[in-house]
């Protein structure tokens, strides 16, 4: 097979409900294209027969191109495999395998791709997802975007549209604990944000459940942000000038107004306000250092268990 053009890329995990639907729109994609594309997909450790589905189809067909990991990683880390293995000359798109991401909306962004853009971005101007979730994602990107080093766009995830010089600069950036969006942000170039309906996924239920949101958001804060340690410095700052406030208040009524002091309250006020300062700036110190921790082990992001290109077992 020629190298293609362009690379869409797809996590799946567990996503044997959906997988029909997905390749069927694909299909039709890559059909109607007036570029050659090959589909990446990467297998995430799945527990259903989504991984037969896929050694199926890449046998048979040698524009997919599929990875098989060695465990459940996780979407950030299947993405990066991905990435990795990606081969467009031009660019790779990257989308969600339960297609609440639209395949087709790549015949929308590879315009502005020519018009010299590295980066399209899809952001999402509605979500059908529960109220809850809804709410979790508008705070969560605006809080991001005011603490952020980097001016991360808002409502705007992975899905998109990037050169193969971005990607290659992706593929060179090590960090363990990965926040792929605030990556592409980093990178910089030209960038472009298009407008687009997030659609109901077609089959099954979200794989990615609240803790999992949370772990992610907290990549995003604390690899795209200097906020929670300057936060630390602060509160402790104003600990001490409300317990210097309160000292000077006990010796005016002390020594100039002659009032009795209740020891024990004072004592239990100060316990509480310092101990829960340390309690917090440890937990933001721990963060951090749990980040450069496992950095420090430099064991591969991922591991691959089997790959199938060109409808060959690839070693």
């Amino acid at each position: 097979m020629n190298i293609p053009q362009i690379s869409i890329i797809a996590p799946l995990y567990n996503e044997s409900e959906t997988f029909p639907f997905l390749i069927e729109r694909l299909n039709a994609l890559m059909d109607s294209a007036q570029v050659s594309i090959e589909i990446v997909l990467v297998d995430d450790g799945s527990r259903d027969n989504t991984a037969e589905l896929m050694q199926a189809l890449a046998l048979s067909d040698e524009r997919y191109h599929c990875l098989f990991l060695a465990r459940n990683h996780g979407h950030q880390l299947a993405l990066t495999a991905g990435l990795a293995i990606s081969k467009g000359s031009e660019a790779v798109m990257v989308i969600d395998g339960d297609l609440q991401d639209p395949p087709e909306l790549l015949l929308e962004f590879y315009p502005y791709l020519k018009q010299g853009y590295d980066v399209v971005y899809a952001v999402r101007k509605q979500r059908k997802e529960g109220f809850v979730k809804r709410s979790a994602y508008y705070l969560f990107y605006r809080l991001l975007k005011s603490i952020a080093y980097v001016d991360i766009p808002l409502d705007s995830g992975d899905f998109a549209l990037m050169s193969r010089r971005v990607v290659n600069i992706l593929n060179k950036m090590p960090e363990e604990s990965r926040y792929l969006r605030g990556m592409r942000t980093w990178v910089g170039f030209k960038q472009i944000g298009v407008e687009y309906a997030r659609e109901e996924r077609q089959a099954g239920e979200s794989k990615y459940s609240f803790k999992q949101l949370f772990k992610l958001a907290y990549s995003g804060i604390f690899n795209f942000s200097e906020f929670p340690i300057k936060f630390v410095t602060r509160l402790g700052l104003f600990a001490i000038v409300v317990s210097l406030i309160y000292f000077i208040s006990v010796l005016i009524k002390k020594y100039y107004l002659q009032e009795v002091i209740e020891g024990f309250p004072a004592l239990l006020f100060m316990i509480i306000l310092f101990s829960g300062v340390q309690l917090l700036a440890l937990g933001v110190l721990g963060e951090y250092i749990l980040r450069v921790f496992f950095q420090s082990k430099n064991r591969p992001l991922f591991i691959i268990r089997s790959e199938i290109q060109n409808k060959e077992f690839v070693e």
